[in-house]
């Protein structure tokens, strides 16, 4: 991906799960080509939300790129089934693990793209060791386990170390970014650096949506 371009992950958690299938659908009519899937335990984050089973029905109808974001602790113990359900990003925790290297060798052998998530208060240094074996970091712009919650500004300083040290180093990971995305922050954090941007709330309040992708993007 250039740097110049940045896609939109619309997040299924700001979704009315009753008509999952035709939120599904609204993702790939609205031109974006991600889905992005917060799974929650209610024990790393206080919130439940869904398994791999829900995911692997609705894989059978999507052609989306599958983002899943496993906010769970322990996440080594069920790799193995998001994976069989079919998705094509599986991200962790690096505060969920003490077997970081083992999650993301698990995820990489399937080859499916492994990420790492950082919450607003893990610095960087914390993904020292991992930066040359990860696709994806993933930085929480909001404390996880809801959605609709304000966008955290001082975040933005993860995001332009990371794509500094990605220019440096020479390190080919995406920068993703969730929580508090509308069309106001989105610049923030592409002009911080990154690639990916989880939207929620922002997004499936939208009545025309494909006109507010076009529109989001055009004005970056």
């Amino acid at each position: 991906m250039n740097r110049s371009e940045i896609s939109i992950s619309p997040s299924l958690l700001a979704s009315d799960f009753s008509k999952a299938g035709e939120e599904i659908a609204s993702i790939s009519e609205s031109g974006c080509n991600h889905v992005h899937l917060d799974v929650m335990d209610g024990i790393f984050v206080p919130n439940i939300t869904f398994g791999p089973k829900f995911i692997k029905d609705l894989k059978k109808e999507s052609d989306l790129i599958f983002d899943t974001h496993l906010m769970i602790d322990r996440p080594e113990r069920m790799i193995a089934d998001f994976i069989d359900a079919g998705s094509d990003i599986i991200t962790v925790h690096a505060e969920a693990t003490d077997h970081l290297e083992r999650c993301l060798s698990m995820i990489r052998e399937a080859g499916v793209n492994a990420g790492v998530a950082i919450n607003p208060g893990t610095p960087v240094s914390m993904l020292e060791a991992v930066l040359d074996e990860i696709d994806y970091v993933l930085v929480m712009t909001v404390n996880p386990g809801w959605g609709g919650q304000k966008f955290i500004p001082s975040t933005l300083k993860k995001i332009r170390e990371l794509d500094m040290r990605r220019a440096e180093e020479g390190y080919s990971y995406q920068i993703e970014v969730d929580g508090g995305i509308n069309s106001e922050t989105i610049k923030l954090i592409y002009d911080a650096g990154a690639t990916l941007a989880v939207m929620g709330t922002a997004f499936f309040r939208e009545e025309n949506r494909r006109e507010y992708i076009s529109n989001l993007l055009e004005s970056l």
